[in-house]
C-alpha cells in the first residue's frame, strides 16, 4: 500500500488517479495531471408512494442522477500524447469510454460514458485549465481493493 496510506487515519487525496480506455485501445491510460474531481456518488430521487389512508407522506428511492461528472485538468497540448489532445480526440470520436478513478488506497470507481472538453476562464497570473465532462451511460461500480 502507498506510503500516503495509513488506515483508519483517512486518505490524502495525492495519488488519485483518471484513467479511460476506449474499444480500440483496450487497456487504460491515464490522463495526467488530475487537478480535481467530482462527486462520485449522489442521492437517489425521492417517489411518492403516499396512499390517501397516510397521516404522512411515504416515499422510496427512485433513480440516481449523477449529471455529468466534471473533473479539471492543468492543460497541456504541447504533443500529441498530451492530456488535452487526447480528450480532444475522444471527445470529436464520440465513441463511450471506459473510466477508472483510483484512490491511493486501490478503491477504484468503474464506470462508461462519453467526453466533452471545455476551457476554463483564466484572470492575470493563473494557471492554464480545461475541464472533462462525462456523460454517464452506466452506474458508477465500486471495487474494493483486494
Amino acid at each position: 500500500m502507498p506510503t500516503n496510506v495509513r488506515l483508519g487515519q483517512g486518505v490524502l487525496s495525492k495519488g488519485v488517479k483518471l484513467s479511460y480506455k476506449t474499444e480500440e485501445n483496450g487497456t487504460f491510460v491515464e490522463v495526467k495531471n488530475l487537478q480535481e474531481f467530482p462527486d462520485l456518488g449522489g442521492a437517489a430521487e425521492m417517489v411518492d408512494v403516499t396512499t390517501l389512508a397516510d397521516g404522512n407522506y411515504k416515499y422510496i428511492n427512485g433513480i440516481k442522477d449523477f449529471g455529468e461528472l466534471a473533473f479539471t485538468f492543468l492543460y497541456d497540448n504541447s504533443e500529441a500524447t498530451s492530456n488535452y489532445r487526447l480528450m480532444r480526440a475522444l471527445e470529436e470520436s464520440e465513441a463511450v469510454a471506459y473510466w477508472e478513478v483510483e484512490f491511493p488506497d486501490q478503491t477504484k470507481f468503474d464506470f462508461e460514458g462519453q467526453a466533452s472538453t471545455a476551457i476554463t476562464g483564466a484572470g492575470v497570473n493563473a494557471a492554464l485549465q480545461f475541464t472533462l465532462n462525462i456523460t454517464l451511460n452506466s452506474d458508477i461500480t465500486v471495487v474494493n481493493p483486494a
